[in-house]
């Protein structure tokens, strides 16, 4: 169903819509294509071996070797010896140091990764003893996972750590080693007796380079080597940043407890935020005007028989004054969940919403069924505030609006043909929506260049 709604056209940009609704493109955006000129007149397969990355990676796999062997030996020695004492009581407190100390050597591995290769992972869930002591502090070590985690890290890391230091260390020494061989043969052409680079020898036979075509084709195969080195490497990191990652981080449940608590301190201040805003609107608002009617109402009282026209007039503003406050009250009822939107659903709250944009406004909804009450209310309300950006800040000549659902998931799209430059990021309006889809598992997505049109999605959880 699509309709119509508004009249006029918005007033213009706001005073301070050029920094508040910026795109933000993200770090560097601006110096795009200076740098991606400068970078496109040397391939990338011919930067790798010299690029900072690439430094940093082959750093992280030397020295995976002896931290490898520094938390393989940790963890075996103190995991073997706590087992082993566990016929005692010394066993325990012997098990949970060393768990204890895996699980830091388990954070500098996880800074190690971060400075190295760039990998972010969350801290894994503290531990949560149950009862104070020492003794409650080792059953939290002795029953966290990844405590143990941390120990199965240590001992699958270490012979991936052998395995990737011999393969990185052979071809970046033999890939550079090679390639600078022409070098080394104009230097020292003759060495022990010997020109050129020995490649078999026996008692009866020897091959060495020492002619132009074969110090060339040496050459071209360190060309190989060292171009290929940096993503041998990068392969090899890969399988850390999984190990890293998967076993190092928090898992997915204790990550889904953290973003709920999360979201259920959003829900809170969000609703705190609006008990404000109400309490606010009625003090200042509806309030304020049935005490100065209250106080109209008397003065007409005692000039009743005094002075019946001034008490007429007077009662006559009073009348006018409880017009506007029941309008106040109204609006403000509205905000808090409007009548319409109970009685009638999306489409005719939505549609009311549109008529008292600045501009014209379509609004198609198709849906068949209608979502919970509370999904419900905050597409509502989503719309609408995105709506009143629209009258305020776009300066645009039309919108619209569609809402409709796939599968489980309720979408909503507002547009207009604005000058764009709407941002979610830095604590405008739109951040604080998205805060708010966010507590329920909802997502915002602005697509607003400069120059427009702007485009606003929302998808919600349908949950019936």
């Amino acid at each position: 169903m699509a309709t119509e709604y508004g009249h006029g056209y918005g007033q213009g940009l706001g005073p301070d819509y050029g920094q508040d609704h910026q795109r933000d493109f993200g770090p560097g955006f601006g110096q795009g294509h200076a740098d991606g000129g400068r970078r496109g007149r040397l391939p990338a397969g011919l930067r790798a071996p010299v690029e900072a990355r690439s430094l940093r990676e082959f750093a992280y796999v030397l020295l995976g070797l002896p931290v490898g062997i520094l938390m393989f030996t940790y963890a075996v020695t103190m995991v073997s010896v706590g087992a082993g004492l566990l016929v005692t009581f010394l066993g325990i407190p012997v098990l949970a140091a060393g768990l204890a100390g895996c699980r830091g050597l388990g954070a500098l591995e996880r800074a190690r990764a971060r400075g190295l290769l760039g990998l972010e992972v969350a801290d894994p869930e503290p531990l949560r003893a149950r009862r104070n002591g020492a003794l409650g502090w080792m059953g939290a070590v002795l029953k966290s996972g990844t405590s143990w985690r941390t120990v199965l890290y240590a001992v699958l890391q270490f012979p991936w750590a052998v395995f990737s230091f011999a393969v990185a260390v052979i071809f970046w020494v033999y890939g550079w080693a090679l390639l600078t061989y022409p070098l080394w043969f104009w230097l020292f052409p003759m060495y022990g007796g010997q020109g050129g680079l020995q490649l078999y020898g026996d008692e009866q036979h020897s091959v060495f380079l020492d002619n132009p075509f074969e110090i060339g084709v040496t050459a071209l195969v360190g060309l190989l080597f060292t171009l290929a080195s940096p993503w041998i490497v990068r392969a090899l990191t890969t399988v850390d940043r999984l190990m890293v990652h998967g076993l190092l981080g928090p898992t997915r449940l204790s990550a889904r407890v953290v973003e709920l608590e999360s979201d259920r301190g959003v829900v809170v201040d969000t609703a705190a935020a609006d008990l404000r805003r109400i309490e606010r609107d009625l003090h200042d608002g509806a309030q304020a005007r049935l005490v100065a009617l209250a106080m109209d109402l008397g003065l007409a009282k005692e000039k009743l028989t005094e002075d019946p026209q001034a008490a007429a007039r007077m009662v006559g503003e009073a009348h006018g004054e409880v017009k506007t406050a029941l309008q106040e009250l109204r609006d403000l009822a509205r905000g808090i969940h409007p009548a319409v939107l109970t009685d009638r659903g999306l489409d005719a709250a939505l549609s009311s919403v549109a008529s008292r944009c600045t501009v014209p406004v379509r609004v198609e909804v198709d849906l068949t069924e209608r979502p919970a009450a509370a999904i419900e209310g905050i597409a509502y309300f989503t719309v609408s505030e995105l709506l009143q950006n629209v009258s305020k800040h776009s300066g645009a000549g039309s919108a619209s609006v569609d809402v409709w659902r796939v599968e489980d998931r309720l979408m909503l799209q507002v547009e207009d043909d604005g000058q764009g430059g709407a941002d979610a990021s830095g604590g405008s309006g739109l951040a604080g929506l998205a805060g708010r889809l966010d507590a329920v598992d909802g997502i915002l997505v602005v697509d607003s260049p400069a120059g427009g049109p702007t485009r606003i999605t929302a998808e919600l959880p349908w949950r019936r």
